[in-house]
């Protein structure tokens, strides 16, 4: 059964994309879904950090279902709803006002690669495989989609992965600034348990100012928004974290902080 789980423990909300038939190919029910489980997390406030996975050991996410193109992405009307559904789906990590950590594992191509693109940070295990094949497929790639890789990776390695639609390992991932950290594969649920476990325990309003800030840096001069950062920085001074952190660093002990 194809379908997208939610887990939590603690502060840390957890998005398993499942469909191991597959190899976690997403189909259209999967990708509406993905921008809905991360508004319910962004509204838990117990909820401080994300997590997006595939489920079992072989993928993070193929690519988009495939058996779907003839059905959902010939015709113009029916190719519009199914882009309008992976658009709103690689939006929805990029506008999480939590961090959003993509925990990537065996196979992570087409698709899966663009999701990933669009966490905040990526860590992979070093017998991943990741490939941008939209050139084997006929697919024109989208502005939006393109400028995600391209300030990640730079111009020569966008340009890379998408005119070779070569297959890659973690060594390259690394090499280009893909992912944070590549480890060995039973090493990967302990390393992002760890970081998400840090995580968990920060200012959540710090962590939204930065992510707000970041976003808005990472547009187009005409299109930055440092005003809805600004405020959101502002509103962390304003904030009762802000004087427990400062109260705890003073009493030499671990803050608590509410969110508020």
């Amino acid at each position: 059964m194809a379908e997208v789980i939610t887990r939590r423990d603690g502060g840390v909300g957890t998005v398993i994309l499942s469909n191991p038939a597959k190899y976690n190919a997403l189909n259209y029910d999967m990708w509406k879904a993905i921008p809905r489980v991360l508004d319910e997390f962004a509204a838990d406030p117990d909820v401080r950090v994300i997590v997006i996975e595939g489920d079992g050991e072989k993928a993070f996410v193929s690519g988009a279902d495939i058996s779907q193109f003839e059905s959902q992405r010939t015709e113009k009307s029916s190719r519009d709803q199914f882009g309008e559904a992976v658009e709103a789906a690689y939006r929805a990590p990029v506008l999480c006002p939590k961090p959003v950590i993509a925990k990537i594992r065996g196979i992570c191509m087409g698709g899966g690669l663009g999701l990933a693109a669009a966490c905040d940070l990526r860590i992979c295990s070093t017998d991943v495989r990741f490939r941008m094949p939209a050139a084997r497929l006929g697919l024109g790639y989208n502005g939006t989609g393109v400028q995600r890789f391209l300030s990640i990776l730079g111009v020569q390695n966008t340009y890379d992965i998408f005119f070779t639609a070569r297959i890659f390992g973690a060594d390259d991932a690394l090499r280009m600034g893909l992912v944070l950290q590549a480890v060995a594969p039973e090493a990967l649920d302990a390393t992002v348990k760890e970081m998400t476990d840090n995580m968990a325990i920060n200012a959540p309003l710090t962590m939204k100012a930065l992510k707000l800030t970041m976003n808005s840096l990472l547009q187009s001069h005409t299109e930055r928004d440092l005003a809805t950062a600004n405020a959101a920085i502002q509103a962390c001074f304003d904030s009762a974290d802000y004087k427990e952190g400062a109260k705890a660093f003073m009493e030499k002990r671990a803050p608590r902080f509410t969110g508020a």
